[in-house]
């Protein structure tokens, strides 16, 4: 039986091979920005790193879930 991955983290093979960086990598950036809310850091990994609007959402999306963040 296979286990598919849903949700965010279906995302994460595709933002490390896209953006070469690990995801333990973007959490720690995304968690060392002053920014705390959803859209800023989604915008952020956008424009600072140029990331693309989906990869970025997902990633923040599990980054703040795991933390309890909003």
């Amino acid at each position: 039986m296979t286990n598919t991955v849903k949700g965010p983290a279906s995302y994460f093979p595709s933002i490390e091979r896209t953006y070469g960086r690990p995801i333990a990598e973007w959490k720690t950036l995304i968690h060392a920005s002053p920014l705390t809310r959803h859209m800023e850091l989604v915008g952020w990994l956008k424009t600072e790193h140029g990331m693309g609007h989906g990869h970025a959402n997902a990633l923040v999306a599990h980054t703040l879930a795991e933390s309890g963040g909003a």
